[in-house]
């Protein structure tokens, strides 16, 4: 039996060419994700432009967050998944430094505590969505919810499946609501994931980050791609939209979010406010 039953994949090579230059996963298209790329060598070889280029679209990022934190009138919410290792964290020190941290929040969503688990799924991840001029980033996100649950078989299938439509509508609420929604995935191969694993046991100040519970996850990779294949099939929508981000190569994966994000906000356009009439003629003693 394959991912989805007896479905067919519906990503062709040209749907996969295209995804190659822009990442975004269009709306009903299944993907295997075996056969995307993982390698940003492979799409942007010269990797001292690429860094020059992301420290450019950088700066840009923190003139248009600070438009956008003044404007007030929406919010962005930009939501993280990769499997163990995948860079979420990384990736969020290097695209979002140097903003100004009044406008931007990080949620990071770990284990629901026993109060979360007294409500509905979507109670906690409700109370970390960005206010209107703010930009919130998920570290893990409601995802988690139809992929640890499915792997480890924490709730039945029935209940996770149901999920799907729950976060569709969820995501369709907020975007209704003024927030803009972008989804990356860090997509890391096995080899790169066993190379940065090695990289934490190898080295004591980076040990703390390694458990003997990753081995774990590790081995359950198979059953991971195939959820999140389905998550993402399920999940990408016109208002929500997933980009799956070639991340073996931490400096091509910034550029390429930095990208995303630069090109969103310049389409959204945010200004500074009109200031009050006549503020030229106030004289300060």
């Amino acid at each position: 039996m394959n991912r989805f039953q007896s479905e067919p994949l519906a990503l062709n090579k040209s749907q996969i060419e295209t995804m190659s230059e822009t990442h975004r996963l269009q709306p009903g298209s299944k993907v295997d994700l075996s056969l995307l790329n993982t390698d940003g060598k492979r799409i942007h070889p010269d990797r001292q432009q690429a860094e020059a280029e992301f420290e450019t679209l950088r700066e840009e990022l923190v003139t248009l967050q600070n438009r956008w934190y003044a404007d007030g009138s929406r919010s962005l919410l930009v939501v993280f998944q990769a499997m163990d290792a995948g860079g979420k964290d990384g990736t969020i020190r290097r695209v979002f430094r140097g903003v100004n941290p009044q406008g931007v929040r990080v949620a990071s969503f770990k284990a629901p505590s026993k109060k979360e688990l007294s409500h509905d799924f979507l109670w906690r991840i409700h109370q970390q969505v960005p206010a209107k001029g703010m930009i919130g980033i998920f570290n893990r996100s409601h995802y988690e919810d139809v992929l640890v649950v499915r792997v480890d078989e924490i709730v039945p299938k029935p209940v996770w499946k149901s999920r799907y439509q729950s976060i569709n509508d969820f995501e369709k609420m907020l975007t209704e609501s003024g927030t803009t929604i972008i989804k990356f995935y860090l997509h890391i191969s096995k080899s790169e994931q066993k190379k940065r694993f090695q990289a934490r046991l190898d080295d004591a100040t980076k040990q703390w980050k390694f458990a003997r519970h990753d081995l774990e996850k590790r081995n359950q990779w198979d059953a991971y791609q195939e959820a999140y294949e389905e998550m993402l099939y399920r999940c990408s929508t016109e208002h929500a939209p997933w980009y799956i981000i070639p991340a073996d190569q931490k400096w091509y994966r910034n550029l390429a979010i930095s990208r995303v994000l630069v090109q969103t906000l310049r389409e959204l356009n945010p200004q500074f406010p009109t200031p009050e009439d006549d503020l030229d003629k106030i004289d300060l003693d």
